[in-house]
């Protein structure tokens, strides 16, 4: 609960007090409890509706919030998804590749520094509409009610990032991953793994090929090989998902 609105009541009633020729301790008590009263209702009625419209989805409002750490990390405006939702759906995510990209031009293409990726990202009203409809297939609004047809509680996410040589535009290559997930999996830990695996593909410690087919098999288990045991959900600087 916050206490903002009470404030900002009392402040407005504060002047009604002041104005009047004849005043007291008395009638400002009733004016500030009056004010109190509208300002905690409208709190109130605020969070009733939001816990039936849950109750309506089918789900509690604590679990729509996720519970415990995630809630206090992602706050009260985003969705905390089940842990299985971290991973795409490989029948309709599968990956896809960028032919352009190979093990023999690393240099002249992800490697090269300029911003290749941002060169072949695609267009941003491509990816919404890609983003909208993935939202429908992969079923979240029956799993998480309405609010799940919110885009901001998602990434439209390359499965293989376009500093691994993923494929731009390919629908096959392109979900939208939640950001907030159970445990801490969500859309900003797999970005520090697409670069973690970029850096290592650039120093030759790894192949590309491994590389993508880490990523695309099972990104939690290539984070935990490559990056750590536990995800860091912190936004950092990212080279191109």
């Amino acid at each position: 609960m916050t206490w903002r609105p009470v404030l900002l009541m009392l402040a407005l009633a504060a002047p009604l007090v002041a104005g009047c020729e004849r005043h007291d301790s008395a009638t400002f008590g009733r004016i500030a409890e009056r004010a109190a009263g509208y300002a905690l209702g409208g709190i109130a009625a605020h969070d009733s509706e939001r816990y039936l419209d849950h109750r309506a989805s089918g789900q509690s409002y604590e679990r729509q919030l996720g519970g415990g750490k995630d809630i206090q990390h992602s706050g009260r405006m985003g969705l905390v998804f089940p842990e299985a939702d971290a991973l795409p759906n490989p029948q309709l995510t599968p990956g896809a590749l960028n032919s352009a990209v190979t093990q023999a031009n690393l240099r002249e293409t992800i490697c090269r520094p300029g911003g290749y990726t941002r060169s072949i990202r695609p267009d941003e009203h491509y990816t919404e509409n890609l983003k909208r409809e993935g939202v429908r297939r992969y079923g979240y609004p029956q799993q998480m009610g309405k609010d799940a047809f919110m885009l901001r509680n998602y990434e439209e996410d390359h499965l293989i990032s376009l500093e691994l040589g993923g494929s731009p535009d390919s629908p096959q290559n392109l979900w939208p991953e939640p950001h907030h997930v159970i445990g801490g999996w969500g859309s900003y830990a797999k970005d520090k793994l697409e670069n973690r695996l970029h850096s290592m593909v650039c120093r030759r410690r790894i192949s590309l090929e491994q590389a993508q087919h880490a990523i695309a098999t099972n990104w939690i288990a290539a984070y935990k090989q490559y990056v750590g045991a536990s995800p860091d959900q912190g936004r950092s600087h990212r080279y191109g998902g």
